[in-house]
């Protein structure tokens, strides 16, 4: 959706009330938009997705456009390369899209961003792409052991809001995007990623809600 559709909003904070009406609504319209694009894994997805966005920091409308540029994502790289859409993952948080993964080659890297770039709504693309070979089962159960431990520690961490956080690991690297109510809470973030064993690098993305590079109407 390349229209963000942010002039019309108010500068106010938008409270957890205000954001849940337009959800089953949201749901309903984006759902109609997968069935006829034929995007079943994604379709699944969406009732979730839009739920949780009633207790995010960022707004319905912003996770809408979130959602819309992942299915355009999805479609793009599977249009182009099999391969490549295996194995490249994205996270999208306010139109800044961050793209994760291990691929073969360089050009494989630069051929993804150049993807990602042609997107409508796209704002910013992260590039934290690996160059090399798939390094297996084994690293892909510690990856995995590994975020499970991070969402664990957020969700037990009472001052931290860890729906607001967007966690994955490629080869011992955590990645982390999302919107932290402040610097506090994010030091607290990239500790409890840092203490976990096994970790060689936390490649923090998360931007602080009143940081002046989030779109006007989103943040107090």
């Amino acid at each position: 959706m390349e229209r963000r559709g942010s002039a019309g909003r108010t500068r106010g904070r938008t409270t957890a009330r205000d954001r849940a009406s337009p959800v089953a609504a949201a749901a309903l319209m984006v759902a109609g938009c997968l069935c006829l694009w034929g995007c079943e894994r994604l379709l699944l997805a969406v009732p979730v997705e839009l739920g949780m966005a009633a207790a995010e920091e960022r707004t319905v409308v912003d996770a809408i456009d979130d959602l819309t540029i992942r299915i355009a994502l999805n479609d793009v790289f599977i249009r182009e390369n099999a391969s490549l859409y295996r194995a490249v993952s994205f996270s999208v948080v306010e139109g800044r899209v961050l793209l994760k993964g291990s691929v073969p080659a360089p050009e494989d890297r630069v051929r993804a961003v150049g993807l990602t770039k042609g997107v409508a709504g796209v704002r910013e693309v992260i590039d934290e792409l690996q160059v090399g070979a798939d390094a297996g089962a084994p690293a892909y159960m510690r990856d995995t052991w590994i975020s499970a431990q991070l969402k664990t520690r957020l969700i037990l961490d009472l001052a931290v809001l860890h729906i607001n956080y967007d966690i994955e690991t490629v080869n011992d690297v955590v990645y982390l995007i999302g919107i932290a109510q402040d610097e506090e809470e994010l030091a607290r973030v990239v500790g409890h990623a840092k203490a976990i064993p096994g970790v060689r690098r936390v490649a923090n993305h998360v931007m602080v809600k009143d940081h002046p590079r989030r779109l006007p109407g989103v943040h107090d």
